[in-house]
């Protein structure tokens, strides 16, 4: 099997995940997405990406951040694998390597919010041992 996980860095590299991440959010625009990576990176931002036969099925966006409330933790912004590509193991490949690199950066945890209806994707944070902790709110400015 020719399957490898790695940080995107590449302009390239980048704009290759860009269809997994257009599945979990449609809103983004190809000529939009490489320039928000950089801004985000410049904040943190990293993309892991999982590719098989050449191809990126299943990527994630993580940074490591401090807060009050949790110390040191891994927070993944997004993870989403091909809507064509699920039940491969895909999502949970790289979920176990964010969870290697947050025990090797000596985070405190690994946290990450989910909408409501992702049922596929919280039956593998439960099985991964994530506990439903808190409710996220948001207040949206027009």
């Amino acid at each position: 099997m020719d399957t490898r996980i790695f940080i995107a860095q590449s302009d390239q590299e980048i704009q290759n995940c860009f269809p997994a991440f257009k599945a979990l959010r449609p809103h983004l625009s190809a000529s939009n997405f490489l320039p928000q990576v950089r801004r985000q990176q410049a904040q943190g931002y990293q993309m892991l990406a999982l590719e098989h036969e050449r191809r990126i099925r299943s990527a994630a966006g993580f940074r490591i951040a401090e807060f009050l409330a949790w110390g040191q933790i891994l927070y993944i912004d997004d993870l989403i694998t091909l809507p064509d590509q699920t039940r491969h193991g895909y999502g949970g490949k790289l979920l176990d390597w964010l969870i290697a690199h947050a025990h090797s950066r000596q985070c405190q945890g690994l946290h990450l919010d989910s909408g409501y209806m992702r049922h596929d994707a919280h039956r593998l944070y439960l099985h991964k041992g994530f506990q439903l902790s808190s409710h996220h709110l948001a207040l949206k400015f027009e």
